[in-house]
Formats: structure tokens, C-alpha cells, sequence
């Protein structure tokens, strides 16, 4: 066997053209090979029989073999069952899915035909109810929504509605997902909902103005009743209830979940136990949850449930249950260029995203970007793409100090945040993400010294630099954003040139967290400031509050000290 092994080297060696030659067809056998098993198709799964890999997890359908691509004529052979779409799809049709010729796939027809083909289908989580109208004025879905420009899906859409307890979800323009306890509008041509999800291009996600809905058939019936209702506080019962609070009902065995679902049904964001009567409404002048009154007074017990109280006839319990407050919801670019270029400045890291979602909510106008965040105009941020002397938002992000960038700016508003908690949120955000959080390894590691080095002088400087070059500049300090939203937000509208109508503004308290806040679930368990760190804080603390107080502004906080 040698000895034939070595003249067969000896001989490919003095004639190498036939080696190659053999080893061409060699290739062109196996790929003929190939290309015959994919033209067989996928061998048809009956009821009781198991593909590779079933048993894995459960109701996980047999995938089948690798498709051919959609160039070849030859339509494979279907299963019995039709298309397979996954752990999430599982087919009820018995006729047979048709592919289109080829080239006409790219066609929006073909688009239409293809979601269409998907969603007609039972599923385990989700039943596909049609294409219907949406309006940005009167939403059709009023629960909470988010959008993702980049990687939104059918199934991170579903999931995520389900998981707060809606019954609805619906995908609209490719990339916004909304979640609703009630559909409220007509339906609308299956051909009007035309356009790919973002993140998957095998599935329809509504067009413009148009939704494909879902009704979620498992979500949860604990969630959905109670969910994630928050607790506002006790009020007194304002003047005009009846105007106030428009929508009630007597309920003699009254409870919370009651009164919350009541309200959800109705589609009202505000729900207040008044003894046996349930009211609804939304946060209106007449009633603006801005003066609490001592828990005390609402403390009556509820006649269908002893654990919990449901208020007086003169003292509300209110829930903000999921309904979405729409009101302050739509947003769009300038009509006209502005005169004037804002800037929203910031040290990173001091909640200029957060400023900036309260912005669009309270003016109903984009805001800008002196940068390109890709990922911020993946969630909604539609001005991040423009130029930032575009003129088309209401105010510009920017981080930049020095006399040159400041001055390019007519006014400003400048936000600043304890440096304690802006150097750790920058931290975060830069090892993590906007709303992500920085690995252990990245705190303990050299890291953490080498950016507190780096960046807490620029905390004072960037502070300074707009003090002296401002033309025009409101301070907001970030911890009295937090702690009086309502009166802060008024100023920096104010600046804006913008009327601000009350309702939108107490609409935008009820929305205010948004979709860009870190979860305090993985709060360090140490202070990660060492006692140099401190020191040198402190003393770039006190060069500002001086700074502020020689132009007759109020110094830094107080919560900045003791460090």
C-alpha cells in the first residue's frame, strides 16, 4: 500500500495538471450531490413522527432540511401540514403554500402575500386578527409602546405587550410596537400593511399609519388584570368630579383590581377608588396629583377585598393603571426652520437622553443631535439623523466645551447632575450601554480609576466653559428635574419658545421614565470612590457652586455634599 502511494506521488508530482484536473471533478461530483438533495425536498413529518432534535423542548415543531434559495423553479415539497414557522407558529392550514415566480419576491405584493401566509395562522402565544387603521392623534393600541429601528420583530413585540399583561399587540412602519387591552378602529387593506419588520424580513410589521395586530392568547390573566399599576397616592376629591374624573362606576364589592381593570376597559391611565365608586379619568388641570394628602385619610377598607383600602367619597386612592396617556405622544420635525439654534448641553452621563424624551413629550417637536447615535434613533429618536444646524428640531444634544462650540449655540440649557452619579452613569452607559450597566470586572479593573481621572475635571470645565460663553443659558439641575418635573419642565419649554398647555405637560409626568432608564436592580454593593477620588470631587463641587452663585444662580444642590 506504500509502495502505490508513493508512485501515485511520483506521478501527480511530474504531471500536475491531471491532479487538479481529478480534483476538480471530484468537487463537481459532491456539489451535484448536493444540489439533488435540496430539488427532494423535505421529507413530509407525519403526526407522530420526530425530526432531529424533537423532544428538546416543548410543542418545538421539526424544522426540516436547508431550503434552496428562492432562484430555483422547482417548488420543494411541502409537508402536509404547509409552511413551518417556528416554535411560535404553528400551522392549522391544510392547503399547501405557493411560491411566486421568481423575481417577484422584491414586489410589494409578494411582501403582502408572504406575511400574509404567516399570520393567517393559529399560534401558540399569539392569533393574527388583521391589518387596521392607526391614527398618531387617537392611537388605535393605547397601551404602552416602544420602537426599535434596527431589530424590532414580531416576536420581541408579542413578548413584550405579553409580558404586561395586554391583550393586544400590533407592529406599525417596520419598527414600532404598540400594546393595547382594546382595539378601537376600522380595519384596513391587508395590502396596506406592506412593509418588512426591521429585524426580520420574513414578517410583516404594519405600514405607514397601518397596524398588524395580534390578540395574545396566553398572556397573563394576573398581569393582565392587576399588572403593573402604579400606586399615585391619596388625593382629595377635586371640585368638579364629574368633569374631572368623567367615567364611574358604583361597585359595592369593591376592591383594586376591580377598579383597575374598570378603568384599563375604559382606556383611562388614571384610576381612583372613591369607597364603593370607581372613577376614571386623566391628570387634568382640575385634578393634578400634585398635592398629596396624608395616606391616612384614604385608609377604609375595601368590601371585596380587607387587605386593602379603596378611599372615601372625599379621599381618592389613585392607580395610574397601563393605559397609555396619548396626549402628549405625537411628535414631528419644525414646520418651518428656526431662527434660533438651543442647545440641550450636558456633561455625559448627566440625563440629557432623559431631558431630551421630556422635550418631544412636552412640545410635540423633535429634538437633535450635535452627534449620530445609530442606536438612539433606533428607539425613536427620529432628529438624530439630521444635521445639527438643520434647523428642523427644537433643540440640539451636545456635550462639547470650549469658547468656539459654545458660541455656535444662540441659547442653551444647560443640565448638570451630582458628579457622583453622572461619572458612574457615563461609566455605565460607555462599558454598557444607554440603559445597560458595566461589567464587575470593569469597576474593580483599571478601568475605573483611569475614567474618574480623565473625566471629573471635565466635569467642572464643561460647567464653566458654558457660564462664561453662554449667550443665553437656563441652568436645570438634574435632581430638581427629578423632584419637581412639572416646574422645571415649564422653564426649559419656556426657553424653547414654546406655549406650554398644561394637560400635555401633566400628561408628560405620567410618561416620564420612558424607555431609557437604568433598572436599580444591579446597584453596586460598594462605593467605588476611593477616598483621593473624594477629595478631588469635592473640590471641583465647590468651583462650581461658586461659579453659579457669583451669576446670582442658586448653587449646587445639597444632596452634591457631604462626599
Amino acid at each position: 500500500m506504500a509502495k502505490l502511494l508513493v508512485k501515485l506521488q511520483r506521478y501527480f508530482r511530474r504531471k500536475p495538471v491531471r491532479f487538479f484536473t481529478l480534483l476538480a471533478l471530484y468537487l463537481a461530483a459532491g456539489s451535484l450531490v448536493f444540489l439533488h438533495s435540496g430539488f427532494a425536498g423535505e421529507p413530509t413529518v407525519t403526526g407522530s413522527q420526530h425530526g432531529p432534535g424533537a423532544g428538546e423542548g416543548p410543542g418545538l415543531p421539526y424544522l426540516g432540511v436547508m431550503q434552496l434559495s428562492r432562484g430555483f423553479k422547482a417548488a420543494a415539497t411541502m409537508p402536509e401540514g404547509g409552511r413551518r414557522h417556528g416554535p411560535w407558529f404553528k400551522s392549522t392550514s391544510k392547503e399547501p403554500v405557493e411560491r411566486g415566480k421568481a423575481g417577484d419576491y422584491g414586489s410589494t405584493q409578494s411582501r403582502v402575500l408572504r406575511g400574509r401566509s404567516g399570520h393567517e395562522k393559529e399560534e401558540d402565544r399569539a392569533r393574527y386578527i388583521g391589518c387596521y387603521v392607526d391614527n398618531t392623534r387617537r392611537r388605535t393600541l393605547r397601551g404602552v409602546s416602544f420602537f426599535d429601528y434596527k431589530k424590532m420583530t414580531v416576536f420581541r413585540c408579542q413578548d413584550n405587550c405579553a409580558e404586561r399583561g395586554y391583550l393586544y399587540a400590533g407592529l406599525e412602519f417596520g419598527a414600532e410596537c404598540y400594546c393595547g387591552h382594546k382595539v378601537q378602529a376600522s380595519n384596513a387593506s391587508e395590502s396596506e400593511c406592506n412593509m418588512e419588520c426591521k429585524g426580520e424580513r420574513s414578517n410583516t410589521c404594519g405600514g405607514v399609519n397601518r397596524l398588524s395586530i395580534y390578540r395574545l392568547e396566553l398572556a397573563q390573566e394576573s398581569a393582565r388584570r392587576y399588572g403593573s399599576a402604579i400606586f399615585r397616592g391619596c388625593f382629595r376629591r377635586p371640585d368638579n368630579v364629574s368633569i374631572a374624573l368623567p367615567v364611574s362606576q358604583l361597585m359595592l364589592n369593591m376592591s383594586v383590581d376591580k377598579c383597575v381593570d374598570f378603568c384599563t376597559e375604559k382606556e383611562y391611565p388614571l384610576s381612583a377608588l372613591a369607597g364603593t365608586a370607581c372613577r376614571c379619568g386623566f391628570p387634568t388641570t382640575l385634578f393634578t396629583l400634585h398635592e398629596r394628602e396624608d395616606e391616612q385619610l384614604c385608609a377604609q377598607k375595601c368590601a371585596g377585598e380587607e387587605f386593602e383600602s379603596c378611599g372615601t367619597a372625599e379621599y381618592l386612592l389613585v392607580y395610574q393603571t397601563q393605559v397609555q396617556d396619548n396626549r402628549c405622544m405625537d411628535r414631528r420635525f419644525l414646520p418651518t426652520r428656526a431662527k434660533q439654534l438651543v442647545a440641550l448641553a450636558s456633561f455625559p452621563g448627566a440625563g440629557n437622553t432623559w431631558a431630551r424624551h421630556l422635550i418631544e413629550l412636552a412640545t410635540g417637536f423633535y429634538t437633535g443631535s450635535y452627534y449620530f447615535d445609530g442606536s438612539l434613533y433606533n428607539k425613536g429618536f427620529k432628529g438624530e439623523r439630521d444635521h445639527w444646524r438643520s434647523g428642523r428640531t427644537i433643540c440640539i444634544k451636545t456635550h462639547e466645551s470650549g469658547q468656539k462650540e459654545i458660541e455656535s449655540f444662540d441659547s442653551a440649557i444647560l443640565l448638570i447632575r451630582n458628579p457622583y452619579k453622572a461619572l458612574m452613569a457615563e461609566f455605565n452607559r460607555k462599558y454598557g450601554g444607554h440603559i445597560g450597566f458595566a461589567a464587575h470586572a470593569h469597576w474593580k479593573g483599571k478601568e475605573w480609576p483611569e475614567f474618574v481621572a480623565n473625566y471629573a475635571p471635565w466635569w467642572a470645565t464643561h460647567t464653566l466653559d458654558w457660564l462664561r460663553y453662554g449667550k443665553k443659558v437656563l441652568v436645570v439641575h438634574f435632581e430638581d428635574l427629578k423632584r419637581d418635573l412639572f416646574v422645571q419642565l415649564q422653564r426649559m419649554v419656556g426657553l424653547l419658545g414654546i406655549t406650554a398647555c398644561e394637560d400635555r405637560l401633566l400628561c408628560v409626568e405620567g410618561q416620564k421614565d420612558g424607555n431609557f432608564k437604568r433598572s436599580g436592580l444591579r446597584k453596586l454593593e460598594y462605593d467605588p470612590y476611593t477616598p483621593e477620588m473624594r477629595k478631588m470631587i469635592s473640590g471641583y463641587i465647590k468651583m462650581v457652586d461658586t461659579a453659579l452663585k457669583l451669576r446670582n444662580l442658586s448653587g449646587v444642590p445639597d444632596d452634591y455634599y457631604p462626599r
